[in-house]
Parts: C-alpha cells; sequence; structure tokens
C-alpha cells in the first residue's frame, strides 16, 4: 500500500506540541497568553536571551516516549506527528545545523525525536513531524517579516530583538538552518509517512519546491502538507479546527503565493488538525475542554467527507501528557 492509500485509510493520528514554550505554560510575568501558549515568545515579545535560558532549565523527567505512543494507539490513532521545531527555533531533535536543541542545549541532553520514532516503530503506528519551515524566531533571518497580521503574537517575525526588517532576508535562514535541519530529520529517523510544514508567507515558490525535492530525494514516500507554501504539497492541510459543515465545492489554500489553490476532490488528501481545547501547547489555566462526545462526532463528520482528523495534545513541561487529554481521548475511543 502506497503512503497516499495509507493516509486515506488511516483517518485518525494524534499530534503533540511540546517544547520550551511548555515551562511558561501560557504565564510570564504575571501576564497570560489570551490564544496560543506555544505563541507566548511573541505574545509577549521576550527577548531571545532571556527565553532561550529556558533551555538551561528544560528537564523533562516524567518523558515517556512509549507512554504517549501507546496512548495514541489506545485511542484508536494510525499515526502520531511532533513539533520537532516550532515558530520559536527550539529543535527537539540532535541537530548538528543548530545547537539550540534539545540535545546541546539543556540538561535532559535526549533526542526525544529519536525516541518518539522508536516508539512509533514498536507500536507499529506511522510517525510524522511538524517542521516551522519559514519563521524562525531565533535566526535574526526567519520569515514573516512582510506579513502585518500575526495570528496570535505582536509579530509573525522576530521583530522585538531583530528589528531592522529592511535587511531581513529569509534567504540566509533558509540556507543556514531550514534546509539543513530539514535534511537531517529526513535522514536521522527512519521512514516518514509526513512532514507538516506551516504558515508560508515569506518563503518563494523556488524555495517551497526545492524543500518538496529534498523530501522526495531522500523520502521518496514522505507526504508533504500543504503549508511548504506555493502549491508544492502531497495533501491538503485546513485551517486549525476547521470543521465545515458540509463538503465544499472549493477550498481556499490558506498561502498567499499559491499557484492557484485547489480543487476539493474525493481523489484528494486532506487533514484538519484540531486541540482539545483552546491551545495547541500546554497552558495550564486552560479548561476549556470538549468533550469525548464531540470529538466522536468531529471524527466522524471529517471522516465522511473524506478529511483525516489530526487531534493535539499539549504535554506539559515535565513531559506529561495532561489526564484531562488522557481521559477524554479514551472515552472518546470508538
Amino acid at each position: 500500500m502506497d503512503n497516499r492509500e495509507w493516509f486515506r485509510q488511516a483517518k485518525y493520528g494524534m499530534m503533540a506540541h511540546w517544547g520550551l514554550y511548555s515551562m511558561l505554560a501560557g504565564e510570564y510575568k504575571d501576564r497570560r497568553v489570551e490564544t496560543y501558549a506555544e505563541w507566548i515568545q511573541s505574545y509577549m515579545a521576550i527577548p531571545n536571551k532571556e527565553y532561550h535560558g529556558l533551555a538551561k532549565l528544560f528537564n523533562p523527567v516524567y518523558f515517556d516516549a512509549d507512554e504517549w505512543i501507546r496512548l495514541a494507539k489506545d485511542a484508536g490513532m494510525k499515526y502520531f506527528v511532533f513539533t520537532s521545531k516550532h515558530h520559536d527555533g527550539f529543535a527537539l531533535f540532535h541537530s548538528k545545523a543548530d545547537k539550540f536543541n534539545v540535545v546541546d542545549a539543556t540538561p535532559f541532553k535526549r533526542d526525544v525525536v529519536g525516541e518518539l520514532a522508536e516508539a512509533c516503530y514498536k507500536h507499529g503506528l506511522k510517525f510524522g513531524l511538524y517542521y516551522s519551515q519559514e519563521l524562525d524566531w531565533a535566526h535574526p533571518h526567519g520569515g514573516g517579516y512582510d506579513n502585518p497580521n500575526p495570528v496570535a503574537g505582536v509579530s509573525w517575525d522576530n521583530s522585538w530583538d531583530f528589528t531592522d526588517r529592511e535587511h531581513k532576508d529569509f534567504s540566509i535562514c533558509f540556507e543556514e538552518k531550514i534546509k539543513p535541519q530539514v535534511k537531517e530529520i529526513l535522514t536521522n529517523y527512519g521512514d516518514l509517512c509526513l512532514i507538516w510544514f506551516d504558515v508560508p508567507h515569506t518563503i518563494t515558490p523556488a524555495q517551497s519546491l526545492e524543500l518538496n525535492h529534498l523530501v522526495k530525494e531522500y523520502q521518496p514516500d514522505c507526504l508533504i502538507n500543504s503549508r511548504i507554501g506555493n502549491g508544492a504539497y502531497d495533501y491538503v492541510s485546513l485551517n486549525d479546527n476547521e470543521y465545515p459543515t458540509e463538503r465544499p465545492a472549493e477550498a481556499v489554500d490558506m498561502d498567499p503565493n499559491s499557484l492557484g489553490g485547489f480543487k476539493w476532490s474525493p481523489y484528494n488528501l486532506y487533514e484538519t488538525a484540531g486541540t482539545l481545547n483552546s491551545s495547541w501547547g500546554f497552558k495550564y489555566y486552560d479548561q476549556n475542554w470538549i468533550t469525548p462526545e464531540t470529538v466522536r462526532e468531529r471524527r466522524a463528520h471529517l471522516n465522511e467527507m473524506g478529511v483525516n482528523y489530526l487531534l493535539n495534545v499539549g504535554p506539559d513541561a515535565l513531559g506529561r501528557i495532561p489526564s484531562f487529554s488522557k481521559e477524554i481521548l479514551l472515552a472518546a475511543k470508538e
């Protein structure tokens, strides 16, 4: 069975957003984020000098890759997608391209991506990786500086540390960090069922296509989602928490540089990524949990339209998936 047919039949997967932002848990200096906890550095404009200091304290002693993947399997999920690097630029894998990673910069010194890959192989789940291919607040030339409407922070790019937008050049970040790290995750962690790219704005058509070719060179069967930008994808990521009431005749690509969008077709592949509460990353005061019944209803509705349901959990700083999340997922199993 090729990966496209596998994806079509999988229908249900788990996503996990985890990183240094999990330590702040949505709060910084007596202020709480109103939206996504993983955006806290941008929301609060936390300087890199301070934010990167969190890495020296990151020691999630309760992280157990086997436990995470067994939960996904017990909940009836067929694949697992993990944030190998989010917008803050911190890698949860051992990267030779950049020392700001979980092995080199923290006392934990364990390759989280590697352990999750092994656990997926052990328990028979497909493994995919999220990678923020444009936004990188740790790099002075991280993208997003040409988009005026941030989703959850003061800006898409790091405008608080690197203020000179006129001289920002995303191609520098792309060559120095993005491409080398994408190659690392493609070559160091076994077969990937997919790469989940995110928020394309500054990235050019040529750069999106270059990433596409990089993926296909090292892992021809690895699927690429539409947020790579510029139409260089294998399947469509709908908007966050998008649950259309009916199958639309045409879906609109979120990518402003799209090569024409895409037509909604039963022959194409689609996925909605959703949250269990109001945030992707861990936010300790967010108790806006959906019910197991809602999970079942959304899954059935999406799957009936041929859309996969990728449901997110946000582990805490110690590496624990919240008990609320576990209870909902297990109770929602069909």
